[in-house]
């Protein structure tokens, strides 16, 4: 993509009313613009990031053996009576009417859908395990929506469902859910620490929430330091291994990690004094076990295979995805911008042409872009008519990790010159080096 022919409205001035870092930079960045309270249209910029985060949690769900579907965003009320849920949600369910008199509603999550599409066409436990997932528009008509996409109204969000015979295979799915949302957020840049959680209106008494530690998040936290050590990195796992997915639920979830809803002062007060921590958390992911709760009201049965039918174990399991766009800006920035890890960036590298209609500039900078391009992948090429430090700033604000900036100086040494946006060194190499060092920090090479 060439800027000059991009949709990128960014702003020089912070608006007003953006209270938190992440809201101040989407908006700054041009990636989001207001349509009212807590509802945005996403703009070329923020819609490329978005997709990005939702094809990581696409890949990650479906390597775990969970299957994409699509469910509505309105549904009847009527399911939500069954349940016992439509008059005990509360005003953030925003409640419709439509034409004919039939009382609806715009979904803020999907439990009772899902049961009654299980039900209508599963019946043995030859089926089972099951876990179907989506990825949909949700809307919750908060009373205060503030911090951007932070706390909206509108959001996007996945929401997966086990379906399971008994409750030893519904803790088998809430593990390996625990499992593949650690692998999803270390390749968004994040450390998502899993907390012990209080399940709100789901349900349910196995619950943990993943929160991102920044200042700005809205949940107090308590927690050993040395949960803050542990990775998963790029180990392989065996999704249908109980014991290898229980052993992860153990390394990730055997210290003291709670949210201020669930915290236990006396439990807290035998972690070391020294590992003791107390900060502010974003929460990014919520993983739930509440059994029987739903296939009981909703009917939601199963043949047992011993002549029996039984209800079927459930879990449902939640990633913001829109949230998770402003947690990685919040986590990654600095007074100049964003600072994109390279799972999730726009574009892969930005190009800056120092001296626009120079015929040896231009030439390099075209030959970068084509070379970069075949490789598969996606440069963002400045071939704006304006000066190099309005340049450089757009290209700090917008947050693309890597930089090549190609001047009449640097050419004339054969050089071009490759800058980190996370640690600002820049170095000096040819532009067949540059190509080769961008192709290989993703994998292209």
């Amino acid at each position: 993509m060439r800027l000059s022919r991009y949709f990128l409205p960014v702003l020089k001035e912070t608006p007003s009313e953006a209270q938190i870092v992440s809201h101040r930079l989407m908006l700054r960045a041009g990636m989001i613009k207001q349509a009212s309270a807590g509802i945005y249209s996403w703009l070329p910029l923020g819609y490329k990031v978005l997709k990005n985060i939702e094809a990581i949690v696409h890949e990650e769900q479906q390597r775990a053996g969970h299957i994409p579907m699509l469910m509505p965003t309105l549904q009847s009320a009527d399911l939500w009576r069954e349940s016992g849920r439509y008059d005990a949600y509360g005003p953030e369910m925003l409640r419709i009417t439509d034409r004919h008199g039939r009382d609806m509603l715009y979904g803020p999550t999907n439990e009772e859908m899902i049961t009654d599409i299980f039900k209508g066409a599963v019946g043995s436990y030859k089926d089972l395990p099951l876990t179907l997932y989506h990825i949909q528009w949700k809307f919750r008509d908060e009373i205060r929506p503030r911090f951007g996409v932070m706390r909206g109204r509108e959001f996007l969000m996945k929401d997966g469902y086990n379906f399971d015979l008994t409750k030893e295979d519904a803790l088998h799915a809430y593990n390996r859910h625990l499992v593949s949302y650690l692998r999803t957020y270390e390749r968004m840049g994040l450390q998502a620490i899993p907390m012990r959680a209080d399940s709100g209106p789901i349900g349910g008494d196995d619950t943990h929430e993943f929160l991102v530690l920044a200042e700005t998040g809205e949940s107090e936290v308590f927690y050993d330091a040395e949960i803050t050590d542990l990775k998963f990195g790029d180990r392989e796992i065996d999704y249908d291994d109980k014991a290898q997915c229980a052993a992860v639920l153990d390394e990730f979830t055997s210290r003291y990690a709670r949210t201020d809803e669930t915290h236990d002062e006396a439990e807290f007060a035998k972690v070391p004094e020294d590992r003791r921590r107390t900060a502010r958390g974003i929460e990014v992911g919520q993983i739930f076990y509440f059994g029987t709760k739903y296939s009981d009201a909703l009917g939601a049965l199963v043949d047992d295979g011993k002549g029996g039918r039984v209800p079927v174990h459930m879990g449902s399991h939640g990633i913001g995805v829109s949230r998770l766009l402003g947690a990685i800006i919040e986590a990654s920035h600095d007074d100049k911008g964003i600072i994109w890890p390279e799972g999730v960036t726009p574009f892969h590298c930005g190009i800056v042409n120092l001296r626009q209609g120079d015929s040896d500039c231009d030439a390099a900078c075209e030959s970068l872009y084509a070379r970069l391009t075949a490789l598969g992948l996606e440069p963002l090429y400045d071939d704006r008519e304006e000066r190099a430090g309005g340049k450089f700033a757009t290209m700090d604000l917008i947050g693309l990790p890597w930089r090549i900036t190609v001047g009449p100086r640097g050419l004339k040494n054969g050089v071009v010159e490759l800058t980190s946006r996370r640690t600002g060194e820049s170095e000096e190499m040819s532009a067949e080096a540059a190509v080769a060092r961008i192709a290989s920090i993703y994998g292209k090479g």
